[in-house]
């Protein structure tokens, strides 16, 4: 099994799955619970329930068991492999493609395109997210890395709650953004009515920071680069919607009537930027914006011209 020791150094009170779930952010809080039920999770050399209160002091241990025989299947999907090494991945995903499989739900993802072309995937995120160490949604298209195995899966999860991890997204805003720069800073929970959305909330939520930079501006759009401090569910796109300028596209949190006719909000993870697990050299990847999102782009610049 490989373990992850954690000491809890400030005073928390925070229930012990919520707490695991923002300290080890490769691991979704549904794994944790059920590590926790397995009883491979110990706090100070006991074990303990999912309600369990952290205190300052605290040693925590998570014993992560061997990869089980996956029952999602492997499946010949086309995957653009952008590097690939020992450790790590970076592949594009396309917009309306789902990362990891759920329940009723196991074929047509990343995961089960990963799994035919790798031989191996870390086993951190159990079966069900083999590899996987963070996601972006099914109609965002862009750049993911990929841990091949859970040392480099540990390495990289650890750079994300540390906000080294560059993550840049290209994103068409309803609206003309007057400022040139800014930060959005406005904590994300779940909707208070709607439970499928997430929303700028003080309640049950976590910190949330975006910043974006004017890319250029159009008679009633404005083109941002938006950039990742930290990485909550549909972040980039509550946050602009928090803003009054929602995203070209986007089927939640945008405007109803759309002038264009996409499949999806305008969301482009374009670059990425890491701390590589074992050669401890930092490594930066760029892709191209796929062409459903140019064209609309190519149909602004001719009304602005």
């Amino acid at each position: 099994m490989d373990l992850i020791e954690i000491l809890v150094d400030e005073e928390d009170n925070d229930r012990l799955d919520s707490f695991l779930a923002q300290e080890v952010d490769s691991i979704s809080r549904s794994y944790i619970q059920k590590l926790i039920k397995d009883k491979l999770v110990t706090v100070n050399n006991k074990k303990v329930k999912p309600s369990y209160l952290v205190n300052q002091g605290d040693k925590i241990v998570i014993n992560l068991p061997e990869p089980k025989k996956l029952d999602v299947k492997p499946e010949n999907i086309p995957l653009e492999i952008v590097y690939q090494d020992y450790d790590v991945v970076v592949v594009y995903k396309p917009q309306g493609m789902v990362v990891h499989p759920a329940p009723g739900n196991y074929t047509g993802t990343l995961v089960n395109a990963l799994l035919y072309h790798l031989e191996n995937l870390s086993s951190i995120n159990g079966v069900i997210r083999p590899g996987i160490v963070h996601r972006i949604d099914k109609d965002t298209s862009g750049l993911l890395m990929v841990a091949k195995n859970n040392t480099a899966h540990l390495h990289l999860s650890n750079q994300l709650k540390e906000h080294t991890i560059i993550r840049k997204y290209h994103a068409l805003a309803v609206g003309n953004i007057k400022e040139e720069k800014g930060t959005i800073n406005a904590p994300i929970g779940r909707h208070p009515v709607d439970r499928k959305k997430m929303s700028v909330t003080d309640k049950n939520s976590r910190s949330a920071v975006t910043h974006f930079t004017v890319l250029d501006r159009y008679k009633q759009y404005t083109l941002v680069e938006a950039s990742l401090e930290t990485g909550r569910t549909h972040q980039i796109r509550v946050h602009m919607n928090y803003i009054n300028h929602p995203l070209v596209g986007d089927p939640v949190y945008g405007i109803k009537r759309e002038k264009f006719s996409v499949n999806g909000q305008l969301l482009h993870a374009k670059i990425i930027g890491f701390i590589h697990p074992t050669k401890n050299e930092y490594m930066e990847f760029e892709s191209d914006l796929p062409e459903y999102f140019n064209k609309v782009l190519d149909i602004l610049k001719r009304q602005n011209s």
